[in-house]
């Protein structure tokens, strides 16, 4: 966490000690109010640009591999998983049935299976847990 915050605090001593700077530029008039603004601007930009991505987490590299310990730990069976995949696309109980080959009545068994073994109330829950859990990309 300092990492992040000590660049950040020295930015903003470096942007204070420059907008005191111009401050005293505008005072002598030697530069127009306006290029102040936009330095300014500018600088504050380029500031929050910096943080952002310094501080937003990156998708990991390469494929995506499941995590088969959890499966295993959850006591999820492949065809629960292939639900839990289709889930994660968003289909709808009979699409679900039409595309694995079974009847609506075993995808509501699994989807609430699914629910009981990641112990979530809703599709949302489930795939977040998913996600979380490292299940689903």
């Amino acid at each position: 966490m300092m990492r992040v915050m000590l660049p950040y605090g020295a930015a903003l001593a470096a942007l204070a000690l420059l907008v005191e700077w111009m401050d005293w530029h505008n005072a002598t008039r030697a530069w127009s109010t306006s290029l102040y603004v936009v330095c300014v601007a500018l600088l504050f930009a380029g500031l929050g640009i910096w943080l952002g991505n310094r501080l937003t987490p990156r998708a990991a590299i390469g494929p995506f591999e499941r995590n088969e310990r959890a499966i295993a730990a959850l006591g999820m069976s492949p065809r629960e998983v292939e639900v839990l995949d289709q889930l994660a696309l968003g289909h709808a109980n009979k699409v679900i049935a039409r595309r694995l080959g079974i009847s609506p009545n075993t995808v509501k068994t699994h989807v609430a299976r699914l629910f009981e073994k990641l112990e979530v109330q809703s599709r949302t829950q489930a795939i977040a847990r998913a996600r979380l859990l490292g299940l689903l990309p």
